[in-house]
């Protein structure tokens, strides 16, 4: 395959891109790429959340809000992706432009950790499954999780993650079409799942906006865009800008998993409160080993990006922040070992919690991120420039750095709030970050331009 490298001579190389840009001869054909970045589209997670939005605002507002986070995600990641192809940096590299040494380990330690916070609850919806089903204890359950999926980013996105994910996404497809199918076949069909909302009748207040803000949550999606593109070849820019990381991802990833989950949620009798593990349960309860099997695909494709992602920023952190270096084996290891020790331990309330927090910083990222891409030059994303701009890094951009404080500072205010305020911690959050760093960095240009 063109593209491919040949890891007997480099083993793991992508994750030491991450701390280099990607160049031209070691990006990936198309539809590699694509099969890797997909394996992102299929989670428990996004049925789980789009049943949570229904129950709590009512099945219409949740399907809006489902529309509306498609737009969003896919105006703001053909932004990003475009960048990402033609500088080849990973998030870790490009925050070092945008905030400077200090800021962008930061920045990088907020990302592996959310990586590795996600593989924890997609890999426990496995172990917890394979517990129901089988009868094994839970720490063997897990363990068996944690080792395999470790073992599977051992290899690399060009010659590896790519063909796993690809055997495994027809099946995915197949599962969630069967899974309807059966339902329908047990329990009948029913269109209460359009009418599906609070208990009392009184949905929360928000509507549509509690929705479309709910789903700002999870703009971490849009980093581990950015550490993907990195590979695609500049050829391809306009294929992964509109199709691969564009609209009809996030159509299948958002909208038609979530009508998904509205359908299970509101059609499959679950024991309490709707949640991934209920649902899990449910649907091991219609379709057996199948329903294990298709929550095992889901589960395990999309944790091949979460340990993947939290590897080459665990890396690129040690090697920023420490000035530690060690082969790819060795931070595949440490995150499967802090992944385990985080599924031991009852910690999920607090993981939610810092999880809340980690987010609003995600998207003051994201905000300083499209302010600096839309407003530079062409050429200031050239590969020499682009190296140039790395090796001229300063422990701090005060630009870049305060804005990202100050968009989290106000989101964190509001999120502590409570109430209707919580609502607005993101969009405020987007606000105060991207004003900010415009204002701040058209002031240091000016002053940069006096200086001369």
């Amino acid at each position: 395959m063109a593209g491919t490298m040949d890891v007997k001579t480099d083993a793991g190389e992508d994750l030491a891109f991450a701390s280099r840009p990607v160049p031209s001869d070691r990006r990936i054909a198309r539809l590699p790429l694509t099969m890797a970045w997909w394996s992102v589209c299929s989670a428990m997670f996004y049925l789980f959340v789009a049943a949570s939005l229904a129950l709590a605002y009512g099945s219409w507002n949740a399907i809006i809000g489902m529309a509306l986070a498609v737009v969003s995600y896919a105006a703001v990641n053909a932004v990003l992706v475009r960048h990402s192809i033609r500088t080849g940096l990973s998030v870790s590299l490009f925050s070092r432009i945008l905030l400077g040494q200090t800021g962008a380990a930061i920045a990088t330690l907020i990302f592996f950790a959310t990586a590795i916070y996600y593989a924890v609850f997609e890999g426990s919806v496995i172990a917890v499954a394979l517990k129901d089903y089988t009868g094994i204890g839970y720490p063997v359950a897990a363990l068996i999780v944690v080792v395999y999926s470790v073992a599977l980013i051992f290899g690399s996105i060009q010659n590896f993650l790519d063909k796993f994910n690809a055997i495994l996404l027809p099946f995915y497809a197949v599962g969630l079409a069967a899974a309807i199918g059966l339902t329908i076949a047990a329990y009948g069909y029913s269109d209460a799942w359009l009418r599906l909302g609070p208990a009392n009748g009184a949905a929360s207040a928000g509507g549509v906006w509690g929705c479309f803000v709910a789903y700002m949550g999870v703009w971490v999606l849009m980093m581990y865009t950015y550490d993907y593109a990195r590979f695609g070849r500049i050829e391809d820019v306009d294929y992964h800008a509109r199709i691969n990381f564009g609209a009809p991802f996030f159509l299948v990833t958002f909208f038609i998993n979530g009508l998904a989950g509205i359908f299970l949620a509101a059609s499959l009798p679950t024991e309490g409160e709707v949640s991934e593990l209920s649902v899990v349960f449910a649907l091991i309860k219609v379709m057996g080993l199948a329903g294990l099997l298709f929550v095992w695909i889901s589960q395990t494709r999309i944790n091949t990006a979460n340990y993947y992602l939290a590897a080459v920023n665990m890396e690129s952190f040690a090697q920023t922040a420490l000035g530690v270096r060690a082969p790819k084996v060795v931070w595949a290891c440490v995150v499967g070992v802090i992944a385990y020790v985080l599924m031991m331990a009852d910690v999920f309330a607090y993981i939610l919690q810092a999880l809340a927090w980690q987010g609003i910083f995600v998207v003051a990222w994201v905000a300083i991120a499209l302010v600096h891409i839309l407003s530079e030059s062409a050429s200031e994303t050239d590969h020499d420039r682009t190296r140039a701009r790395l090796s001229e890094t300063p422990a701090i951009r005060a630009a870049g750095t305060g804005a990202w404080f100050l968009g989290a500072a106000a989101g964190l205010a509001l999120h502590f709030a409570g109430g209707a305020w919580a609502s607005w911690s993101a969009p405020a959050t987007f606000v105060v970050a991207s004003v900010t760093y415009a204002l701040m960095s058209h002031r240091g240009a000016k002053t940069a331009i006096a200086r001369h």
